[in-house]
């Protein structure tokens, strides 16, 4: 079975927000953030030097990819999607391109990324890998510098580090950076049903086109979302959290992202959780009209997955078996 066929029948995926922004958690020097916790250093408008150092102090000793995996396919999940690397710019896996990194720049020296795919295989489960294309707040060229603010006003680029917004230059951070990314996640991690790229701002046709042919080149099966941006992609990525009413035509591939409470990244505050009934009721909604049920969990920084998300997954899993 091709990977288009898969996806149509696989419904129902696990993704996973971790990195850096687990640690400060929604919170920085005694203020709390309104919005999604992964966007901590846009929000507090935290120096790479300050938020660097976070890395100094990651050590997740609780993390256990196969807890995660069973627990995926406990809910009856069919993938997984994990951010290999979020705006932050900081990869969650051993990367020769950049050394900041949750293996060279952490006393955890182990990569997350690896073993999930490890995981993944030993269970049977497919893997997914999440990757920021555009923004990245490291690179001093990292895109978004042509937007204006995004979500409660916050910074799509890094205009706190780097304030000259008419100085940057997206396709220096796309060819030292992105591209090579993102052929190590394509040659060291087994194969891939999909590559799940984001918010495509700066890129331009021909890098999203380029990036494109990268991932057919390595692995011509794996699925490309549309977020990769310029229409390109082998599916449809919704809106965050969008619900709609209009059934998918019959050739067309499709998925929904969505949060099990308000936040993506893990924050200590947010305990508006779905009841297991509405996430059931979502995926309902969302299959019947040919749509993928991307559901999210914030693992904190100790590598946890929360218990209220691991309670309602259980329950999910159990009442879709029944």
């Amino acid at each position: 079975m091709n990977n288009r066929e898969w996806f149509k029948k696989a419904q129902f995926g696990l993704m996973i927000h971790w990195g850096l922004y687990s640690l400060p958690a929604g919170e920085w020097q005694g203020k709390r953030m309104p919005s999604i916790g992964e966007w901590a250093q846009s929000y507090f408008r935290i120096p790479n030097a300050e938020y660097g150092a976070l890395a100094n102090v990651f050590n997740p000793l609780l993390f256990d990819a196969e807890s995660w995996v069973k627990l995926a396919k406990e809910a009856g999940m069919q993938y997984l999607v994990i951010t290999s690397k979020h705006h932050d710019g900081f990869a969650m896996y051993r990367s020769h391109v950049d050394s900041f990194n949750v293996y060279h720049a952490t006393p955890f020296k182990r990569d997350v990324i690896g073993e999930v795919a490890e995981a993944c295989q030993k269970h049977g489960l497919k893997l997914g890998l999440y990757y920021s294309q555009d923004l990245d707040w490291h690179d001093p060229n990292g895109g978004g510098y042509r937007q204006g603010r995004a979500n409660d006003g916050i910074s799509w680029t890094n205009d706190w580090d780097f304030p000259h917004n008419d100085q940057k230059d997206y396709s220096q951070c796309f060819k030292n950076k992105i591209k090579p990314q993102v052929e190590e996640l394509l040659q060291n991690y087994g194969e891939l049903c999909l590559i799940w790229f984001d918010t495509p701002m700066t890129i331009s046709s021909e890098q999203s086109t380029e990036l494109f042919h990268l991932v057919k080149k390595h692995q011509p099966n794996c699925l490309i979302n549309t977020r990769i941006g310029n229409d390109l992609g082998d599916y449809r990525s919704m809106g965050d959290n969008e619900i709609p009413d209009q059934f998918m035509p019959q050739d067309e591939l499709a998925e929904t992202p969505a949060t099990l409470n308000d936040t993506w990244g893990y924050k200590t505050f947010d305990h508006n959780w779905k009841p297991a009934e509405e996430v059931i009721r979502l995926k309902q909604h969302l299959n019947e009209r040919g749509i993928n049920y991307l559901l999210n969990v914030g693992p904190d920084y100790l590598g946890r997955i929360p218990a209220p998300s691991v309670d309602i997954l259980k329950v999910v899993g159990a009442e879709l078996r029944q």
